[in-house]
């Protein structure tokens, strides 16, 4: 069983993406903003982290926290990052896993929403084995 942290300021989508990655027998807690979300992770690091682009208070505190994680934080560096975001629908630009690149975009792997939770534990499974 794995611990893992959603972040998401969708109270809706984190609570679906935490059952159902509980039911898939992992332990998952959520955080709604980035602020908070880094404090969790100092207080029990985490064995992967779900994390949304958008927020409130930025449209790129996602992609931010992602550089921060994987360039500034020796703790936290190696913890597998799953992007999950809504971005494409926001913008005319498309992103994908293509775009992954160990400095813009430093994350594992990025799913679209609305994300298949069936899709979502399958990307999990496989980050973590």
């Amino acid at each position: 069983m794995a611990y893992i942290l959603v972040v998401d300021d969708d109270i809706e989508i984190a609570t679906a993406t935490s059952i159902a990655l509980g039911e898939a027998g992992h332990e998952v807690s959520y955080e709604l903003e980035p602020e908070s979300a880094e404090k969790s992770m100092h207080a029990r690091k985490p064995d992967l982290i779900v994390l949304d682009v958008m927020f409130p208070e930025s449209n790129t505190a996602g992609f931010e926290l992602a550089q921060k994680i994987r360039h500034y934080d020796d703790e936290l560096k190696d913890v597998p990052i799953l992007m999950m975001t809504c971005l494409n629908q926001e913008l005319s630009r498309e992103y994908s896993s293509s775009d992954i690149d160990q400095y813009w975009l430093p994350v594992d792997n990025f799913l679209e929403k609305p994300v298949n939770l069936d899709v979502l534990c399958e990307k999990v499974s496989q980050m973590l084995s």
